[in-house]
């Protein structure tokens, strides 16, 4: 089942009438020189969310009028698609309207905002991952207001794990190991991770005394999100797998198997 948020309503309950989230994405609206400036959401890294672990976030805006901004007035939300009926497939609000407001001179102010996404709540299906919207509002001490629509852009993205297993180990020396693994991300329909079909990964081999991996070949996972592929042991060393991501799914390496080569 998935919950809608009716945005008219939660604007009205926070009794925001100088930021009404827009129906159907309307155009941005402003009087006077006041202008956003800035809009850094996550310290402008992308949003991983699993499947059960609440993701905490910042979205800082920062606006500047020549009357300077009035605190408090200032108002960022973030949200995926807009309904004709005014609803939302996932929208996310401060915890505290308020904000954290620090004055960067008479005429500018950045603002910073908590806000909370929970896996079960807010994405409600699999197709809100990728790109998010950041709608915010400022107003100035002279009257002036903005609000603009989509004045930044955020990934919240499905969160992906892999993993990696060489043998035989030991093995000897030019002797052909197999090496598998599974790529997996979460679901936001099932709450569980399935497998990531048809994606694909490097398979990489770090040697014993060295610090850096070199590419072997790539593979795809299968129906199942598996890897599977066979390789020659020619030293002892660290055999793992790397998936470059998406633009749904964040990129992810597999921890180390080490291979003792005989």
């Amino acid at each position: 089942m998935h919950h809608r948020t009716t945005v008219a309503g939660l604007a009205g309950a926070l009794a925001l009438s100088a930021l009404t989230i827009p129906v159907a994405a309307q155009a941005d609206d402003f009087s006077g020189d006041i202008k956003i400036t800035k809009v850094v959401v996550n310290g402008g890294k992308d949003i991983v969310l699993g499947t059960t672990d609440v993701k905490t976030f910042t979205i800082a805006v920062t606006a500047t009028d020549d009357s300077g901004i009035e605190v408090g007035s200032t108002f960022p939300a973030m949200w995926h698609t807009p309904l004709p009926n005014g609803d939302y497939y996932g929208l996310v609000i401060p915890d505290n309207i308020a904000g954290k407001c620090v004055r960067q001179s008479f005429t500018t102010t950045t603002c910073t905002y908590t806000l909370k996404i929970n896996p079960r709540i807010h994405p409600q299906d699999n197709t809100t991952a990728g790109t998010w919207a950041v709608r915010a509002h400022a107003l100035a001490n002279d009257g002036d207001y903005i609000t603009k629509d989509s004045t930044a852009k955020a990934k919240v993205l499905r969160n992906s794990r892999l993993t990696v297993n060489a043998s035989p180990e030991p093995v000897k020396k030019n002797k052909t190991i197999t090496v598998t693994g599974t790529l997996t991300r979460a679901n936001w329909e099932t709450y569980k991770y399935g497998g990531y079909t048809k994606q694909p990964v490097k398979l990489q081999f770090k040697k014993k005394g060295t610090s850096t991996y070199k590419t072997l070949k790539t593979v795809t996972t299968d129906s199942k999100g598996n890897l599977r592929t066979t390789t020659k042991a020619t030293a002892d060393g660290y055999f793992r797998y790397s998936f470059a991501g998406t633009s749904t799914t964040p990129a992810v390496a597999s921890a180390a198997d080490y291979v003792d080569v005989k």
